[in-house]
């Protein structure tokens, strides 16, 4: 029997899923066409498309980072303010890359509880009369991190309140979905509903928290918008030469709904975890919706896991408060999860 993996500081320290391996194997053989010309990548638009309902422009790219930004790029010109959550990560953990890539759009970042902002905050921003100012930068855009940094999700109605403010006051909607599966998979809905039918107009679909080697996807559910991603990826450095190996990882992820099984795996492992914290009498500060679990606890507690091997992170935006975070990849198991709470017992 493997020894327990006690390492829960991210998802991504998971390796890649054994499908998505032989994506890739498979992909490997033989000679492909450069620069998306594969037949993989060729085949995104409808493999989106059927998995969301609507027409999609697809387009892949490595990094989480690169999704939003270039994503971003699209609908917020340099002079614009995009709104967001204040802990999200595009605010605080992809070093001025959405400033770099827009030319320049401010970042807002707005207040929220549970790593949420809500349609009336969003309201109170907007009411400080930027629009047409030439001295203020101009509201241009709205971003939603799906799952929350602080592992909460938008329902789909939520997700609808700040979409219709965005309608009323001609912003374009953008959705962070590096961990968009495991909020699909916590709330039992189709990706439908809780993207384009609520509003979203753009989204980066995250694959490499999920099991993925290194991919993720933009999509575009108005192709009208997505016009200039082509250039922009190309003139940021994010068109690989061998796209096929971007694009396969992806074609696997919605084969049987694969993005689903591995994001309901570390799901059911992080309420297993949860559970087993309020148990032993430890505060779980905010509901576990996806595969996230914040905990406030004690030092003797933390002491004991970590000298037992486990890995985690305490919580770096209040750190007074000793909440740690706990993240459950795909490839958990109750064995691990086990483990660590005898560790912490």
């Amino acid at each position: 029997m493997a020894a327990a993996s006690l390492d829960f500081r991210s998802d991504n320290v998971a390796g890649a899923a054994p499908e998505i391996m032989a994506a890739l194997n498979e992909a490997n053989r033989g000679d492909a066409s450069a620069y998306g010309a594969d037949i993989h990548s060729s085949e995104l638009d409808a493999a989106f498309s059927r998995v969301f309902d609507t027409e999609c422009r697809v387009f892949p790219v490595s990094t989480g980072t690169a999704a939003n930004v270039l994503s971003l790029a699209c609908i917020a010109p340099p002079y614009g303010a995009v709104y967001c959550h204040q802990d999200s990560h595009i605010m605080v953990d992809e070093c001025n890359a959405p400033e770099f890539y827009t030319g320049g759009a401010k970042l807002v970042g707005l207040p929220g509880e549970q790593g949420k902002i809500t349609g009336a905050t969003l309201e109170r921003a907007l009411a400080q009369g930027w629009s047409g100012v030439q001295h203020h930068p101009q509201p241009a855009a709205v971003s939603l991190t799906q799952a929350t940094e602080s592992g909460t999700v938008y329902s789909p109605d939520e997700v609808a309140a700040i979409a219709h403010l965005c309608r009323d006051h001609g912003l374009r909607l953008h959705m962070d979905g590096a961990r968009f599966a495991n909020a699909v998979a916590g709330l039992n809905c189709s990706a439908a509903d809780l993207t384009w039918r609520a509003g979203v107009e753009v989204l980066s679909f995250g694959a490499t928290k999920n099991g993925a080697m290194a991919a993720e996807a933009v999509v575009f559910f108005k192709p009208d918008l997505a016009e200039s991603f082509l250039y922009r990826r190309k003139r940021g450095g994010h068109l690989f030469s061998k796209s096929r190996f971007l694009s396969v990882q992806l074609l696997a992820m919605l084969q049987d709904d694969l993005w689903l099984k591995l994001a309901r795996q570390a799901n059911a492992r992080a309420r297993e975890l949860a559970d087993g914290f309020g148990r032993m009498g430890a505060e779980v500060v905010w509901p576990v919706q996806a595969n996230e679990v914040f905990v406030r606890l004690p030092e003797n507690k933390v002491e004991a896991m970590r000298s037992r091997g486990a890995q985690f992170h305490i919580w770096s935006w209040h750190p007074e408060d000793g909440v740690y975070r706990f993240v459950c990849a795909f490839d958990k198991t109750p064995d691990d999860i086990a483990a660590l709470l005898r560790a912490a017992a």
